[in-house]
């Protein structure tokens, strides 16, 4: 039986990861401070399976785990903007010091190491789709540039160690991930369209909703997680989904799926905010045979069910 670390396990991705490991009968120990996670993420049969454990630890300090580990996940991060803005210096600890640890363990134990990254290290981009190649167009004295420069450092160690110990690792370039489980008020626009449409209040779009993103749900990003991890690869590989919408059709989708009369309401585009946001999947596609099965409509049905059942009492 293989055992894995996760930590950020009790976040959005995290959370979905762990009950995803258990249920394929695998050891899971979940490390989480709590920023940002929450208990309630994780189902009761998770907590109650003799293969899981909960480590309440913030990874910007050293943790030894006692028994052997075979995969590091390395989820730990605030996410969202409103996170990350909130929590500027943590943001960036846990980009270099909770990687840094994270890499450490995974050498004692020459385990393999999966490094949650970002599609903001690409910035404000300047091309589309953003292919790995790309470098970015990131200002990293900006607001977001403590998120944005928080994953462009953990990937730079995890490469480090890659190639000056050996260490085995992937880095997956995460691009907009929704589904169950997302908190309410994160800041982020699913959660937000969401919970506004469902309220009856304004929905709020930044700018004129003419920027684009693509959206994957949660599902077929776990899953592409896992067949990275289990891979060979190590260069970053982009996992997301390629259908683009604007922000302005996006809302409007949301606001028909929750049967709202929400009317929509233009604010200024906060700074630094990417105008373009698609990625170039053809290494996933080639290398793990993987590609978003589920469709925008779909997810985002499943998503607006979660909240009507899930969130009720605090919308």
């Amino acid at each position: 039986m293989t055992t894995s670390i996760v930590t950020g396990g009790a976040g959005f991705i995290g959370s979905h990861l762990c009950t995803y490991l258990v249920d394929r009968g695998e050891e899971v120990i979940c490390i989480d401070s709590l920023l940002t996670g929450r208990e309630s993420n994780i189902p009761l049969h998770v907590w109650n399976s003799d293969r899981f454990q909960f480590v309440y630890q913030d990874v910007v300090a050293s943790y030894f785990p006692a028994k052997r580990i075979d995969y590091v996940y390395h989820l730990a991060s605030p996410a969202s903007p409103r996170d990350y803005l909130e929590h500027p210096i943590h943001t960036l600890k846990t980009g270099a010091f909770g990687t840094f640890h994270m890499l450490g363990l995974t050498k004692r134990f020459d385990a393999r190491f999966l490094l949650a990254s970002s599609s903001e290290v690409y910035g404000d981009s300047l091309i589309t789709p953003q292919c790995e190649e790309y470098n970015g167009n990131v200002d990293q004295i900006g607001p977001r540039g403590v998120y944005d420069e928080s994953k462009r450092y953990a990937e730079a160690i995890t490469m480090a160690y890659h190639r000056a110990h050996g260490l085995n690792t992937c880095i997956a370039r995460i691009f907009n991930t929704f589904g169950p489980k997302m908190r309410l008020h994160d800041g982020r626009a699913v959660p937000n369209f969401i919970g506004q449409a469902l309220r009856g209040d304004p929905i709020t779009v930044y700018g004129d909703g003419t920027q684009t993103r693509s959206f994957c749900y949660i599902t077929d990003m776990v899953d592409a997680l896992y067949k990275l991890m289990h891979s060979t690869y190590t260069l970053p590989m982009n996992l997301g989904s390629t259908e683009e919408r604007a922000i302005l059709e996006f809302a409007q989708l949301i606001r028909a799926l929750c049967n709202s009369n929400s009317e929509i309401v233009f604010e200024n585009l906060p700074v630094g905010d990417p105008h373009q946001r698609r990625p170039d999947i053809s290494k996933a596609k080639e290398v793990l045979e993987w590609s978003p099965q589920v469709s925008l409509e779909d997810g985002l049905a499943r998503t607006v069910d979660w909240f009507r059942r899930g969130e009720k009492g605090v919308l």
